[in-house]
């Protein structure tokens, strides 16, 4: 799938997941991020859209894993959280846009679930990450 540490997990008779990996197997030192949104480090808002906030979002990812010494492409396991699953089909084309200027083109194991809202008022959009650096 890219050029990661990981191995990613597709049955052979399965058709391959898109955007996304069905699963990751990796060893190495693990890395669990809390619930990130949108606002900054400061915890202030910039964008009151659902692409603005997924794109700092995954900045603030990026960031995170950074302070640990790990890079995108040790990312297993993402899952989001959005208040609103249509602003995400509608905005698709956008969201991968911005996700592969944060990522790349590396797509780990993905869940995404609707919930009715967050605890910041403001936020669209929570991402928790795992992320496995080799040994």
């Amino acid at each position: 799938m890219t050029d990661s540490p990981h191995e990613f997990l597709n049955p052979k008779s399965w058709t391959p997941a898109v955007g996304y990996s069905n699963g990751v197997a990796a060893r190495g030192r693990q890395i669990f991020l809390g619930g990130l949104i949108g606002w900054d480090g400061q915890q202030q808002w910039h964008a009151d859209d659902f692409v603005g906030q997924v794109e700092q979002t995954l900045a603030n990812i990026v960031a995170v894993l950074a302070e640990a010494g790990a890079r995108p492409e040790h990312l297993v396991r993402l899952t989001w959280y959005v208040t609103d699953k249509r602003a995400y089909l509608d905005n698709l084309r956008e969201v991968g846009r911005v996700y592969r200027q944060h990522l790349g083109k590396h797509f780990p194991a993905m869940a995404m679930v609707q919930v009715v809202a967050l605890v910041e008022d403001r936020a669209m959009v929570e991402i928790e990450a795992t992320a496995v650096v080799p040994d």
